[in-house]
């Protein structure tokens, strides 16, 4: 069944198997692919379905429209927060859907146009593999955008693959990263003009599938068991950044299209 937003919009995330190949598209193109509730519990649904399926040696992950990956969290979600437990709640609750996404057994592959934004570079950065456009851009400008904060194991995921000090611009100065860096780092594998990026996620998952499937499941989750290895308990901090006024200051000035005005309060 098609699944649909709160403004009679195509949500959903769709799976198509083609052969040994899973195809996950993120479709909610009037938001630029932003992730509700519905589409974040289709994603969990689909990646523990897949886990089951030893038919299928490698997942591909790309967003609708050739513009944009996934531009982050459907905002309007946040008006009905009273309280920063629910900041908590929410965070936690992302966590696990995208738990079963980096935990799947066999290799992923992110293919990203354009952007991929706060939930996009979370699910970016839990799958093996990402490829680009050369003019995608990346990153977490909660600092600029909304006032709220993120969920430790996510943070201590993108610091694994981006590194810190990438993380700390991305969440202290509110930076986009360009492609082209990311490159350089590592994050990206390659970068493909728009019109390549389908053929070349298709050979990269061909040559994966031809691997060893048992080594690839014991890599990447010994790998996945490490970064989620003793992480702190960070309620306090989240509580308290969902709980306030600049948070709640922020969501209304983003969904009226304004710049919010930070207090610290």
């Amino acid at each position: 069944m098609t699944q649909k937003d709160q403004e009679g919009n195509i949500a959903q995330v769709s799976l198509a198997l083609r052969g040994k190949i899973a195809h996950i598209t993120f479709d909610h193109v009037a938001a630029r692919n932003a992730m509700t509730v519905g589409m974040y519990e289709s994603l969990r649904s689909i990646c523990q379905d897949l886990a089951q399926n030893p038919d299928i040696r490698v997942a591909i992950f790309r967003g609708a429209g050739g513009k944009s990956f996934v531009s982050g969290s459907d905002i309007a979600q946040f008006t009905s927060f009273m309280n920063g437990d629910d900041g908590v709640r929410y965070e936690e609750a992302i966590h696990d859907y995208l738990n079963p996404l980096a935990t799947l057994p066999m290799p992923t592959i992110a293919v990203i146009d354009g952007m991929a934004v706060g939930g996009g570079l979370a699910i970016a950065s839990c799958c093996d593999f990402r490829i680009a456009t050369p003019d995608a851009k990346f990153g977490v400008p909660i600092a600029r955008t909304l006032g709220n904060c993120l969920y430790p194991g996510n943070i201590a995921w993108l610091a694994a693959h981006l590194g810190m000090n990438i993380v700390r611009r991305m969440l202290l100065l509110a930076e986009m990263i360009p492609a082209s860096e990311l490159r350089i780092q590592g994050y990206l594998l390659a970068l493909y003009e728009a019109d390549q990026l389908g053929k070349e996620a298709e050979a990269l998952a061909e040559r994966l599938a031809k691997l060893a499937p048992i080594t690839q499941k014991a890599s990447k989750l010994a790998m996945a068991r490490i970064i989620e290895n003793q992480l702190p308990d960070c309620q306090d901090l989240i509580r308290e950044t969902y709980g306030s006024e600049d948070f709640k200051n922020g969501v209304a000035s983003f969904l009226k299209g304004e710049p919010p005005v930070w207090t610290g309060k």
